[in-house]
């Protein structure tokens, strides 16, 4: 299998040289030349399968026999075993046809533990293989960054230093970063903001003169191992509510989209999905795109599910490139258009993405209504990205009898302030966290300079 980019102009690479690649020279992403494709026979094999057996079966092709099959099922095995939930990720029903997919039982309570788990032990893989090391940089303004240390924090060939904004984090989610004491772990407070932040971990991959050769790794939802991974919950679910015989729909809290997208992969190759929900907050742009075509940015607003607060959605690219039937050259142009000014889809493409995807926003009261709501009917307490979910899928479903699977993105204890203004005391932390409020901390402020930074970088990867 080779992968090619969304603009059609950069080198199909392998499964080796994506993963450690990331961004395709062109400016675009990659994705697979070809997807593999599951019959009815391989999904009703997988009922009553391990998540990791089945994450094994769903992501072997994707490896394309680039590591063997023992050394990738132990890559798998060990990525799932840091889990809290032997299900990995359990469903729970809330009525007769909706249910929850809790993504939150990772080491760092949010969804992007799944695929960050298996992203560090690959580039740690594939190093290891080569002899070589290399430098994670990123930055983050809360879930990313604590998962890709979490993903990395064991990993022998590679050093990770991760961007956060200087007190604009929640103390959680700043110490879930800040009390990982390994040695190939670097936090940096930068006194600026989170664009400040991206700015300079843009501007490192962009010359990278400074690390002298040492090659500098991105593990952002641009990363195709990222969405890799994340197929295997949309193929695992539906199995566990009858899949191949048996459609389901799901319902994703979306921002940068690779979530959603991963979800679109599953049923192209084979899973029967009635239909994606996509649901947002105020930030809109996907619902904006698929309810009224407008393809346009519009002013970042600060919301209460702050991991879904974008103006552009990174990984949408990707979808436009299977909309407009893998032509490059258009996908290149309309995000060229979409640069400069407010543009639109062109019909065909569109009238694709209507057929499989509808979408509902969310606004800050709304979500603490609907947290106030879900607990009243369920028990259950929603964190705040959830909540948009549990409320899309009410109104967006194309029917009451099609179960709905709505994505449960982050555990409520990290969104502590939504949780307690929507009227409720907060909810703990789980057991293997209730003293992080107690852990020493290691990080460095820096001014948001480049060359500072860049200097913290050089002197203290090993």
């Amino acid at each position: 299998m080779r992968y090619i980019s969304t603009r059609g102009q950069a080198p199909a690479l392998s499964f080796e040289e994506v993963v450690l690649t990331g961004m395709a020279s062109d400016g675009g992403l990659y994705v697979p030349e070809t997807l593999p494709s599951f019959s009815q026979e391989d999904l009703e094999a997988m009922a009553g399968l391990s998540y990791a057996e089945i994450a094994f079966r769903v992501m072997k092709p994707f490896v394309n026999g680039e590591i063997d099959d023992d050394t990738f099922r132990q890559i798998v095995t060990d990525a799932y075993a840091t889990f809290n939930h032997d299900a990995v990720l359990p469903l729970k029903q809330l009525d007769a046809s909706h249910f929850l997919l809790e993504q939150f039982h990772g080491p760092t309570l949010a969804f992007k533990d799944v695929a960050l788990q298996l992203l560090g032990r690959l580039l740690d893989h594939f190093l290891q293989k080569r002899g070589e090391r290399a430098v994670i940089m990123g930055a983050t303004s809360g879930d990313t960054g604590s998962a890709a240390i979490e993903g990395c924090r064991h990993c022998d060939n590679l050093d990770i230093f991760i961007l956060h904004p200087h007190n604009r984090v929640s103390e959680v989610q700043r110490r879930q970063m800040t009390t990982v004491l390994a040695n190939n772990v670097f936090n940096i407070a930068i006194e600026g903001n989170f664009d400040d932040a991206q700015a300079m971990v843009k501007a490192s991959f962009a010359n990278q003169d400074f690390l002298n050769g040492t090659r500098l790794v991105a593990v952002n939802s641009i990363n195709w191992a990222r969405i890799m991974a994340q197929i295997v919950y949309y193929v695992a679910a539906g199995v566990a509510l009858g899949a191949p015989k048996r459609e389901v729909s799901f319902c994703v809290p979306s921002a940068n989209f690779g979530n959603v997208f991963a979800g679109y992969m599953a049923y192209k190759m084979g899973l029967p999905v009635k239909q994606f929900i996509i649901a947002t907050n105020a930030n809109d742009i996907l619902h904006r795109t698929l309810a009224a075509n407008d393809f346009s940015k519009k002013e970042l607003a600060a919301t209460l599910a702050p991991s879904m607060d974008i103006v552009v959605s990174s990984n949408f690219e990707r979808l436009l490139f299977d909309a407009y039937d893998q032509d490059g050259a258009a996908v290149a142009a309309l995000l060229e258009r979409f640069q400069q000014e407010p543009t639109a889809l062109a019909d065909a493409p569109l009238a694709k993405l209507r057929e499989k995807f509808s979408s509902h926003s969310v606004d800050d009261a709304t979500i603490l209504e609907v947290i106030r709501e879900a607990h009243h009917r369920t028990g259950e307490i929603l964190d705040p990205h959830t909540a948009t979910g549990y409320r899309a899928a009410e109104r967006a479903r194309a029917d009451q009898t099609t179960p709905v699977i709505t994505l449960a993105t982050a555990h409520p204890a990290k969104f502590a302030e939504a949780v307690v203004k929507a009227g409720f005391q907060g909810v703990p932390l789980p057991t293997h966290m209730d003293d992080l409020l107690e852990r020493e901390e290691r990080y460095a402020v820096l001014p948001a300079e480049l060359a500072a930074v860049q200097q913290f970088v050089a002197d203290n990867r090993r």
